[in-house]
């Protein structure tokens, strides 16, 4: 064997030892079973909504919404349709000019409400969108009215202008307190501050209802809708996931979620049957911010 091939498969043999020793992460399905991205990918291009759970400062779960997003597209073309909690729905008119080519980048990013780390974790995927020609879709609630809830609970919502409704889902909104997902929070106290109020659970539930109900709103069938949130918002199936199924119960709903372990290679258990597939980090992996 002459010496460069020799090089070569050395440089093979040592790449494959990191990879296998030192994994970013893994992906596994409901079960707790290791699984490929192209099973999950195939299975997730079939489904009406996809809820992508993310932690909002994990670079991984950034990365592959990108990668997700763009194979998708590859697979449901025009079909697919982004949409996230990051955008408030009284930002859609702004989306929409950027996205369409009427305002700039500096002016949309000016005027927008983003977050502080838009421009590292979500940019990327508005970009795409932007060159694709897809829609992005605003389902998150304004916040000024999520703190209406958090003061005066959801009675707060039906003082406010027929303008300002067009933002919100119909009132009044159903809520079930006996979901974890809310139940939980008012024992957070002590890592909340001491303001958890009733009212407190009720504020994520009104993001939760905003979030399905410009979902269904801007889906049809034949549709694939890709939504981005955080886990807490889609988690153990309920949240928004709960809320889609009061609008809509036949839609085909998958949900990923993203958790933080030190060894990648097997669920902690606390970590099993959170969402239909889990994107497990490395606990010491970098975050954005």
């Amino acid at each position: 064997m002459k010496k460069a091939q020799i090089v070569f498969v050395l440089t093979i043999i040592v790449f494959s030892g990191f990879k296998a020793d030192k994994p970013a992460y893994s992906l596994f399905d409901i079960e707790g079973k290791s699984v490929k991205y192209k099973k999950m990918l195939n299975e997730l291009a079939n489904a009406d909504v996809v809820l992508f759970g993310e932690l909002h400062n994990n670079p991984i779960s950034h990365w592959l919404q990108l990668e997700l997003s763009k194979d998708l597209f590859d697979i449901n073309k025009e079909n697919l349709i982004l949409g996230a909690e990051m955008f408030e729905t009284d930002n859609q008119l702004l989306i929409d000019e950027f996205i369409n080519g009427v305002i700039t980048t500096s002016r949309f990013e000016a005027e927008a409400r983003l977050w502080p780390n838009y421009k590292n974790d979500y940019k990327p995927l508005v970009e795409f969108a932007k060159d694709s020609g897809l829609q992005v879709i605003a389902t998150n609630i304004p916040r000024r009215y999520a703190s209406v809830v958090n003061s005066d609970g959801f009675e707060g919502l039906e003082e406010l202008s027929d303008e300002a409704k067009k933002y919100l889902p119909p009132l009044p909104v159903a809520y079930d307190s006996t979901l974890s997902c809310y139940k939980s929070l008012l024992g957070m106290g002590n890592g909340m501050g001491p303001h958890i109020t009733p009212n407190f659970p009720k504020a994520q539930a009104i993001k939760d209802a905003t979030m399905a109900h410009f979902i269904v709103k801007n889906w049809e069938d034949g549709n694939l809708f890709l939504h981005f949130n955080g886990a807490y918002h889609s988690d153990n199936f309920e949240s928004i996931n709960w809320y889609l199924k009061q609008a809509m119960p036949g839609l085909k709903i998958l949900t990923i979620t993203t958790v933080s372990q030190k060894n990648v290679n097997e669920l902690n258990e606390d970590n099993l049957g959170k969402a239909d597939y889990t994107i497990c980090v490395v606990d010491n992996m970098t975050t954005t911010y």
